[in-house]
């Protein structure tokens, strides 16, 4: 493993354990390039901005929110991380009301770096799974 790759690898660890988990977007524009997209499909995000953006949504929700980093796989520029990240929804999110209910999801994130920093990143987390914790999808039996 290249020690960029090696670089690669802690960065993304940082991002998920400094800004997802503490709220800390101080270093954001030390992670992510300028021109970052993420392709999620429910909430993508253009820039640093639209990264602090999408993240300060799910942490008003979310005030403990915590990523826990299950697996880091690299090569080249990829970085695949699969998290479960864990929080108790005290806030809105997408039209669902504060519940108070501690929720689990899991998910991964594919990011490609450039120049030591995060500059795409392909996003799937299990949402169906959140909104039945949520009580707001039903379950199917």
């Amino acid at each position: 493993m290249s020690d960029q790759t090696r670089n690669n690898k802690a960065t993304e660890r940082r991002f998920f354990e400094e800004v997802w988990s503490k709220g800390n977007y101080a270093i954001v524009n030390e992670l992510i390039a300028a021109d970052y997209f993420d392709h999620d499909q429910g909430v993508p995000a253009r820039g640093p901005a639209g990264l602090i953006q999408e993240v300060s949504l799910f942490r008003k929700a979310f005030p403990d929110l915590n990523f826990a980093i299950e697996d880091v796989i690299a090569e080249g520029d990829k970085v695949v991380t699969r998290i479960t990240a864990t929080g108790t929804q005290r806030g809105d999110l997408f039209g669902i009301p504060a519940t108070g209910i501690r929720a689990t999801i899991s998910g991964v994130y594919i990011s490609r770096y450039e120049n030591g920093k995060a500059a795409e990143a392909w996003v799937r987390f299990d949402f169906n799974g959140l909104y039945r914790q949520l009580g707001s999808v039903p379950v199917r039996v």
